[in-house]
């Protein structure tokens, strides 16, 4: 009994000697190994595509801009004075359309310079004389008054322009990119236009009723030259 059990106690030890050199093997093969360059690289590589990601994101951001600022810069004027400039060009020519007796006509004034302002023939009746000067009389009348007219219109509109003018330049300064600035510019230039023919307009109607006071009187020293020359006549005839 005791050979046997020595000889079992050393088959034990002999295999447990055996199996000694394989458990750290079989230990170390479940430890991962670390390996700084390879992680370096690794974390390099990240920040470069982060990098290219961050470049990215700003080119659009930039490209998004661009487009914002283009929008901006061909957005049109929310704002048009056109129909209150039409409105008040409209109303002087109006007013001008309304010239009582000598229009503002080319064959009518030839026409009335023949018959009323013209020479007089020296054997008309003192009755086609005193016609003549009544319509002289009526045209310079009706001239003036046509001119107090379109006066009185242009400085009525003079509040509208005004207004206008508020507003315009208020639209330009709060202009959000170039094409509303130019609309802005060109209503403003349009107004000014409008003031213009305004002005053209009453320097118009106040020349032509000077041109009328002169012409009557013109023609009304023609008339008392013909009329004393037939008096002349007939107090020298027996």
């Amino acid at each position: 009994m005791t050979l046997t059990r020595r000889r079992l106690a050393v088959a034990v030890a002999a295999s447990l000697l055996a199996a000694a050199p394989a458990i750290p093997s079989v230990a170390f093969a479940q430890f991962t190994v670390f390996d700084p360059t390879n992680y370096a690289q690794n974390v390099l590589q990240a920040a470069r595509a982060l990098q290219t990601i961050n470049n990215q994101i700003s080119s659009l951001q930039n490209e998004a801009q661009m487009l914002i600022g283009q929008a901006k810069s061909l957005a049109s004027l929310p704002y048009s004075s056109l129909a209150a400039l039409q409105a008040q060009v409209d109303r002087t020519r109006d007013l001008l359309a309304e010239a009582q007796g000598l229009a503002f006509d080319v064959s009518q004034i030839r026409e009335a310079f023949r018959t009323q302002y013209g020479a007089v023939d020296l054997s008309a009746s003192d009755a086609v004389l005193t016609q003549r000067a009544d319509a002289r009389w009526g045209a310079a009348v009706a001239g003036f008054q046509d001119a107090l007219k379109v006066q009185a219109g242009v400085v009525g509109g003079m509040g509208a322009s005004r207004d206008q003018l508020a507003n315009l330049v208020t639209q330009s300064q709060g202009a959000e990119g170039g094409l509303q600035a130019a609309q802005a510019g060109n209503q403003l230039l349009a107004l000014q236009a409008q003031q213009l023919s305004d002005l053209l307009a009453l320097s118009a109607a106040q020349g032509r009723a000077q041109a009328l006071e002169a012409a009557d009187r013109a023609a009304a020293r023609a008339d008392a030259k013909a009329r004393f020359s037939k008096f002349m006549g007939s107090a020298g005839t027996p």
